[in-house]
């Protein structure tokens, strides 16, 4: 009983000074085992506030970020691997390579599109370019679809062009990072050198997610200076 009339005396405090104020809720009627809380208060507009809310989102980030790394360790294909396999199904030059999650039904009623899978994008000699689905867990090809255009092509093999380390070649080089769940050719210098790399994520535990460049002409990884929560990582 003494509890409501706490609150309500607060409640009614907040309404007239026009501010914000914390009820104190007790564990019983009297002084005995009281315990100060700031769980509940009352707003400018009389309404009442739980100030918990929002206390589990960064629980919530913290499973969802071990839950990508579970998926990634998980992969028994590595991306060099399903490098390997799409260049088998689509002869040509890979651009990237991603481990997506599953992305809903296909147009065509195929459920392998619902299945998580490393999408590989090849650039294939004749100019076209494709993206082929591989297996995480097999290697085996999914499916292959043709898209890209041809500005896309100039920019890739403009920034390809002497260069002696392919995606696969990238991806291995970073792995000993952690484990290597994408890898993207930066043909235009975004990290602000104006030199074309290759982009590498990795996932560890205790670490989540980092992002690598690799030199496509000596291999050499540094740490990705746009991602300010690699700055003090370590170069190879």
């Amino acid at each position: 009983m003494r509890r409501n009339i706490v609150i309500a005396a607060v409640t009614a405090a907040a309404l007239i000074g026009g501010g914000t104020a914390t009820a104190l809720a007790t564990t019983g009627d009297d002084d005995r085992g009281t315990a100060p809380r700031a769980d509940v208060s009352v707003s400018d507009d009389g309404g009442v506030r739980d100030e918990t809310d929002g206390r589990g989102d960064d629980a919530a980030d913290e499973r969802d970020d071990r839950g990508d790394a579970d998926r990634a360790s998980s992969a028994k294909v590595t991306a060099a691997e399903a490098i390997a396999s799409a260049l088998r199904e689509t002869p040509g030059t890979a651009v990237s390579a991603d481990l997506d999650d599953a992305d809903g039904d296909d147009a065509d009623g195929d459920d392998r599109r619902e299945r998580a899978a490393w999408e590989v994008d090849v650039l294939a000699g004749d100019g076209t370019w494709h993206s082929v689905r591989i297996d995480p867990g097999t290697g085996k090809v999914l499916g292959s679809d043709r898209d890209g255009d041809e500005d896309d092509t100039a920019e890739a093999r403009a920034a390809l062009k002497g260069t002696s380390v392919d995606a696969a070649d990238a991806a291995r080089a970073a792995a000993g990072k952690g484990t290597v769940t994408s890898v993207d050719l930066d043909d235009d210098g975004d990290d602000g050198d104006d030199r074309a790399a290759w982009e590498v994520e990795t996932r560890t535990d205790g670490k989540g997610e980092q992002d690598w460049r690799v030199d496509p002409g000596t291999g050499k990884v540094t740490a990705d200076r746009s991602d300010s929560d690699d700055s003090g990582s370590d170069d190879d």
